[in-house]
């Protein structure tokens, strides 16, 4: 039975090359997703191991709300003393001692703008020439404030050159610098800008309250850093609230963090590969349910001959196991040479990242396994077929397969469908009780229920569909739709595959358009500001925002300033709020109590905004439900500079408020360093009767020099937000374009199957004076009925699952539907496009079918 098997894979090579075809792409998704993964993770690893090269660090020994404004990877604490760094030197056994200077910096390149790599961070460190981590390759060290060195990748990235003077942003202070030297930091940067000072310049900007986050130690040659941390530890414990960490601990939590972090980015990949595989098992499952229908006599006779119906059944699943191995072992390729071709686009956009892609055990055995075990389920159902197969069969001139009714079909679909619109329903009447969960099962049994339904809607569909063709295009349209809807089940797994694409890709696009539309709303109904000045690098630096103040015509420049602490009821501990006992910090905001109602029309739901000028704070209405804080709660505030305690005066419920909590700005400035603040937006509000285009200008003039800061109007600043949310959307749609290709293999395949089907209907044709044009613009019409039946069912089910979203997400900003009904006319088209598409192989292939050889077949 085993040659017998593999004489039928070579009899039958193009439909199997074409379900190979679908599965090396669902497969590379996979095998590219966890080679990614473990790039990512390779290069994050050797940043880690090049800027942490300490045997022991010093840190401080109390959870802190205070976070990096780097985004530090750690548990965030206390600040510690900079001058501790003298203590520590002195202990026995300690050879270096630096205290890690390090904060926020905007560098201006040789084109005139800020050097900026996507969400790259931008930093500034000190350059201490006894530090082992970096090395000058090229110049000297710089020295004044008036000099930079860059790191290697930044120096190309920005166009500069040794000598040159430039631009830049250090400690929220804008100065002329030169660059004289070139650092090579020893590991790729990711994309990050990083710019050296020397101590003393990174002192004055990033420790001018005399506290750092950790202070590196360097051990002397053949001491343990056990042993070090131990000895350290009772010196820097008995002189500040500080505690000592071994490098190797601190490195090994910095990569568990990243691991944690990159495990997010796997499982978004691997939901959009498992997606392509779904849609791969469609394309195979029909390839085999087709070949065995046009096997029938030939599987009769392997009855007749002997071969029982377990063998007939091992038979057609070997086929398959056959088709999942050699796709899969194509896939694991081609997802190699996917991360491979992503790496080199990303090193253009100037994101360097590892050198080496790993493609290990792990990743090969996963792909062939699941793509393999994939093929194999689905042949599942056909080689059932096949093996009950019986021997008379052989014996008959015409054999027809019976056709399984729709009537359990047809049931379990209309269950699936209904019970999942009244969960939509149930998750838009009561969002706060677990909707988006509820939501989440509903869409997908109504996704499953109407794949289902499918063949049993296919004939009544595609007669609606073909009217206009019938009509227009004769006999060809008749002739087409008769081909689509004799046999529904075929046509309707044929459509599945591209319904699921274009289900997700129409839900896609409303929840694009409604991300845009909430976004634009919010601008519109949180701000009253005449003018916003925003920052490409995250935060406008201080002197800008200061500049802004003293410029003629403006009343106010009231800044949304972002930092964090520690929050925690009175009386329970710091962090006991979401989860006692928690050391995680939280973000805060620190605004002005005037700019409500001056710049900012945001109204209280409870309370009143008014007590903020009291020293009381603001927390967000899901806060308030998710910790059970209230008007009246009092909260202790815990930072790195002390502590506070202070009552809740009032819940809003605003997704302009970046934070769960607002404080007053004076309470602000006094927990929060500045060098920990970051400014996120200005509004700004003109004196009436101002010139808006004119201060305009003069702001724009004074926020020239900072090159990252940006003076934009209401509009301009909602149409900056949604484009952010385009980009992200982008990703979506270039994802979701592989489930569309692979559907786009799976009617190819289909219509190539059909073809070989109907050889002796189409020789029968061509003899009675069909032309060869003719016989492909059939095919053609076919293709194009097939594609859009499955475009408009999963369109619709798409647009009216995520129509639901709005209701159910409304607390997290996406508040207002839009159903972008210009985008769905153009999925129409594509679907259109993607018909004649898949139409070309398989109608040049019937228009070449020899007439007398056609007529003579089987």
């Amino acid at each position: 039975m085993l040659r017998v098997t593999l004489r039928g894979i070579r009899a039958h090579l193009v439909r199997f090359v074409l379900s190979v075809l679908a599965v090396t792409l669902g497969v590379a998704f996979v095998a590219g997703t966890y080679s990614l993964r473990a790039m990512l993770a390779s290069t994050f690893s050797e940043i880690v191991a090049s800027s942490l090269t300490g045997d022991v660090y010093v840190r401080g020994s109390e959870p802190a709300g205070a976070s990096s404004p780097l985004g530090t990877l750690g548990e965030s604490r206390n600040a510690i003393p900079l001058d501790l760094a003298d203590d520590v030197a002195a202990v026995d056994g300690v050879d270096l001692a630096l205290p890690d200077l390090a904060g926020p910096a905007v560098l201006v390149g040789a084109d005139g703008t800020a050097v900026s790599q996507g969400q790259a961070p931008s930093f500034a460190q000190s350059l201490d020439p006894r530090d082992p981590a970096v090395s000058v390759a090229a110049g000297r060290a710089p020295s004044g404030p008036d000099e930079v060195a860059l790191a290697s990748e930044t120096l190309e990235a920005s166009g500069l050159a040794l000598g040159d003077r430039t631009s830049a942003v250090i400690g929220g202070e804008l100065r002329t610098v030169a660059v004289v030297g070139e650092v090579e930091f020893g590991a790729p940067l990711a994309g990050a800008t990083v710019v050296f000072v020397d101590v003393p310049t990174a002192t004055a900007a990033y420790a001018p309250g005399g506290l750092v986050e950790t202070i590196t130690v360097h051990a002397e040659p053949g001491v343990d850093a056990r042993a070090l941390a131990e000895r350290l530890d009772a010196v820097v414990s008995a002189e500040a609230d500080a505690e000592t960490i071994t490098g190797d601990r601190l490195r090994a939590d910095a990569r568990a963090e990243i691991d944690e972090a990159l495990g997010f980015v796997e499982t978004f990949l691997l939901v959009f590969a498992g997606i392509s595989l779904f849609v791969g098992a469609f394309i195979i499952a029909n390839t085999f349910a087709m070949s065995v229908r046009q096997r029938m006599r030939e599987l009769a006779l392997l009855r007749a001959l002997g071969a029982s119906p377990a063998q007939v059944f091992a038979s057609i699943l070997v086929q398959a196991a056959v088709i999942g191995l050699v796709g899969s072992a194509l896939g694991v390729v081609a997802g190699f040479g996917l991360v491979t071709l992503l790496r080199e686009v990303l090193g253009r956009f100037g994101m360097s990242l590892s050198g080496e892609i790993p493609l290990d055990g792990y990743t090969v055995t996963v792909s062939l396994v699941v793509g393999t075990v994939m093929s194999v389920v689905a042949a599942a159902v056909p080689a059932r077929r096949a093996a009950l197969t019986a021997p008379v069969e052989a014996m008959r001139d015409d054999v027809v397969v019976q056709e399984r009714t729709l009537r359990w079909r047809a049931l379990v679909g209309s269950v699936l469908t209904l019970g999942g619109a009244v969960a939509v329903v149930l998750a838009v009447r009561r969002p706060e009780a677990s909707g988006g969960t509820v939501l989440g099962v509903g869409a997908a049994a109504v996704l499953v229920g109407m794949l289902l339904l499918a063949p049993v809607v296919a004939r009544a569909s595609l007669r609606v569909l073909a009217a206009p063709l019938v009509a227009t295009i004769r006999p060809l349209g008749r002739l087409a739709r008769g081909n689509v809807t004799r046999n529904p089940r075929r046509t309707a797994n044929t459509a599945g595959a591209l319904m699921i694409g274009m289900a997700l890709v129409g839900a896609s696009a409303v929840l694009a358009a409604s991300a845009q539309g909430s976004t634009r709303s919010i601008v519109a109904e949180a701000s009253t500001a005449d003018l916003i000045l925003r920052s490409a690098a995250g935060d406008v630096p201080v002197e800008a925002l200061a500049g802004a103040r003293e410029v003629e015509g403006v009343v106010a420049a009231d800044a949304v300033t972002l930092g964090s602490v520690l929050l925690a009821e009175a009386g329970r501990g710091p962090g006991s709020g979401p989860g006692e006992g928690s050391t995680d910090p939280t973000t805060v905001v620190g605004i002005d109590p005037d700019a409500f109602g001056r710049t900012m029309a945001i109204e209280a739901t409870e309370g009143s905004l008014d007590r903020l000028a009291d020293g009381e704070v603001a927390i967000q209405r899901a806060e308030a439900e998710d910790t059970g804080w209230g008007i009246g709660t009092e909260l202790e505030v815990t930072s790195s500079t002390g502590r506070a305690s202070v009552v809740v005066g009032a819940v809003i419920d605003s997704p302009a408020i970046p934070a769960p909590v607002v404080l007053p700005e004076p309470l602000f400035a006094e927990l929060v360093p500045a060098e920990q603040a970051a400014v996120n937006l200005v509004f700004v509000k003109a004196e009436p009767g101002t010139d808006l285009g004119e201060l305009r200008e003069s702001l724009t003039d004074v926020v020239a020099p900072f090159v990252v800061v940006s003076v934009l109007d209401n509009d301009e600043f909602a149409s900056e937000l949604a484009a952010q949310v385009d980009q992200v959307l982008v990703i979506l749609y270039a994802l979701l374009g592989l489930s569309v290709v692979i559907a786009i293999l799976g009617i190819v395949n289909t219509l190539a199957l059909s073809v070989i089907e109907r050889t002796r209907e189409i020789g029968l044709m061509r003899a009675v004076g069909l032309g060869r044009l003719q016989l492909a613009g059939t095919v053609a019409i076919e293709s194009v009925l097939t594609a859009l039946f499955g475009t408009v069912v999963g369109v619709a089910v798409g647009v009216a699952l995520a129509s639901a979203m709005p209701s159910v997400f409304a607390d997290v900003g996406l508040g207002t539907l839009v159903v972008p009904w210009d985008t769905v006319g153009w999925i129409l088209v594509l679907a259109v496009v993607v018909g004649v598409l898949a139409a070309i192989w398989p109608g040049i292939r019937a228009a070449r079918l020899p007439v007398l050889e056609a007529v003579t077949v089987d």
